[in-house]
């Protein structure tokens, strides 16, 4: 733009201007506006050459575009100036509006800062306004100020410019064009960084939601594919722990489809015994072993372990829900359980389990013999024992015969025939058998400890314990049974014993010997068991040799 005089401007660098301007506004990247600017201080401006200096996000200013001299461009493109350099340029020479000129008198102090400059020959100027080949025109680009119109807010960067082509120093019009141009650069290098910022931040969401939608796929699959059962549970609100999604695995394993599950919540499926087991099992990462039911009516156990998910930061979260089956495991359990507590031939309980029972129906300390059992209900409901820390140490009161333990309800032996009801223990030895094991082997022996066993459990009632001490002894423990009640059940099952059992082909025939002791507090389960084993003796030893055996 050649220099003229207000207000004869040439219509013709006017366009040149508008042109300049708009190109840098339709750059279609960062770069291309940073060279478009570059480019236009030649075009339209009038300058020989144009270097725009970039703040970095750091501070400092690189040089990111140059025009008009390739050899100045490849030496100085990239190189960066610190920002306390630029800083003191900014305060030095002279102020032309927003521009900052470096007069070739001044700017000698220059040379050696880490700023990156170009040099030109030239020779002495002639004229006062004559351009000289050391002097310095910056024109700082300021972004538009937080209230828009003409405040200024951080700098941007700065345009260098160098040798007018009019050789002379630019007038009011020239300084005024390269004034408004810069501030058009500032707004257009401004947009250019948000359209950058605005490009990144989309190719991140959309890595973000490529990476979301993987991420999914893969859960889905996982979720589907599973070898055991999974299933999504709403947690919170009314409809707290309803099923909303199961996998192939949980409807196989429970025998209901997918939409069967959606009517339900875990609580609906669970045994009515694993309630309470389900209710104690934390929702984030609890775990718990419990039945739930088949669509046949039939239960399976299943190990239940949940986690927490949430569909955002913010957002609802569901009760993610591993459903293993372990019906296998449980059954072998079950079995090594069963085998520790019951003997392997007969199934019966064993000794241990004999004694196990009959301990948990005594205490240590006997009941009053004169308490009846409404005084011993009323003991056992009414006194509370007293806490260690709460007695005086120095003065212990006798609890008497009526002490609570824990709403234990005292057991006690019934005296003649005056009513009351007590735990019978039935110990029965078998008459004979010897004589079988010896004459027809162990297996014929075996089988009728098999018969015996199953007459004896058909011949008492639900609730009453049928086990096998050892050998050819067994065990009945009957509660609330009277004396004459539990004389009538021996009679009844000797009866049954008696009968001729098949064994080997052959039928064969055992008596029995039954002693009836009573169990009653104060006692042990060894006490009890001598105590039934000794009647049983007398009355074994009571029976005439010939009638101890039935054949």
């Amino acid at each position: 733009m050649e220099t003229e005089s207000e207000p004869y401007v040439r219509l013709e660098s006017l366009r040149q201007l508008h042109r300049a301007m708009a190109d840098m506004n339709t750059a279609r990247s960062l770069a291309d506006t940073l060279q478009t600017v570059a480019d236009g201080v030649i075009d339209a401006l009038g300058y020989a050459l144009a270097c725009v200096n970039l703040v970095r996000p750091d501070g400092d200013l690189v040089v990111a575009a140059f025009a008009g001299d390739q050899a100045a461009e490849a030496l100085i493109t990239g190189r960066v100036g610190s920002r306390a350099s630029w800083d003191r340029r900014l305060m030095m020479g002279e102020r032309w509006g927003d521009l900052v000129f470096i007069p070739h008198t001044e700017g000698w102090v220059l040379d050696d800062d880490d700023v990156p400059q170009w040099y030109t020959d030239g020779p002495e100027p002639r004229f006062e306004d004559e351009w000289h080949p050391s002097d310095r025109l910056f024109a700082p680009m300021y972004a538009p100020g937080p209230q828009g119109g003409g405040t200024s807010g951080d700098l941007v960067g700065v345009l260098s410019v160098d040798r007018p082509r009019n050789g002379r120093h630019p007038g009011a019009w020239g300084r005024e064009a390269l004034q408004m141009y810069a501030f058009q650069a500032a707004i257009a290098i401004s947009n250019a960084h948000l359209r950058s910022n605005m490009q990144r931040a989309l190719i991140r969401l959309e890595r973000d939601q490529q990476a979301l939608r993987a991420s999914e796929e893969s859960f889905r699959q996982a979720f589907e594919y599973a070898p055991s059962g999974m299933a999504i549970a709403e947690m919170g609100g009314d409809q707290h722990g309803r099923i909303l999604r199961t996998n192939d695995a949980l409807c196989r394993l429970l025998g209901r489809p997918a939409s069967a599950m959606r009517r339900y919540a875990f609580s609906d499926l669970v045994h009515p015994e694993d309630i309470g087991t389900l209710l104690r099992t934390s929702a984030e990462g609890g775990r718990a072993e419990l039945r739930l039911g088949r669509r046949d009516g039939t239960y399976v156990w299943v190990s239940l372990r949940n986690s927490v998910v949430a569909d955002a930061a913010d957002g609802p979260r569901f009760l993610l829900t591993h459903v293993e089956d372990i019906e296998e495991r449980k059954r072998r359990e079950l079995q090594l359980a069963h085998r520790a507590s019951h003997d392997s031939l007969t199934g019966l309980p064993n000794s241990a389990e004999l004694r196990a029972r009959l301990s948990a129906r005594l205490c240590r300390r006997p009941s009053s013999p004169h308490a009846s059992v409404a005084d011993m209900l009323d003991a056992a409901y009414a006194r509370p024992s007293r806490r260690a820390d709460d007695e005086d140490p120095g003065h212990r009161e006798d609890p008497g015969p009526y002490a609570a333990y824990d709403h234990h309800v005292h057991v006690a032996a019934p005296e003649g025939d005056d009513g009351a009801k007590g735990l019978a223990v039935l110990f029965c030895d078998l008459d004979g058998f010897k004589s079988i094991n010896d004459r027809f082997g162990h297996n014929a022996g075996d089988a009728v400890l098999i018969e015996v066993a199953r007459r004896l459990g058909c011949g008492v009632r639900d609730g009453d314990t049928v086990a096998r001490l050892g050998g050819d002894e067994f065990v009945i423990l009957a509660d609330g049974l009277g004396q004459a009640d539990a004389e009538d059940l021996a009679v009844r099952l000797r009866s049954e014993i008696i009968q001729p059992i098949r064994a080997e082909g052959r039928a064969v025939r055992v008596g029995a010997s039954f002693g009836i002791g009573w169990a009653h507090c104060g006692m042990t389960a060894d006490e009890v068991l001598k105590s039934a084993d000794e009647r049983m003796y007398v009355e074994k030893r009571s029976r005439p040799k010939q009638h101890r055996r039935a054949g």
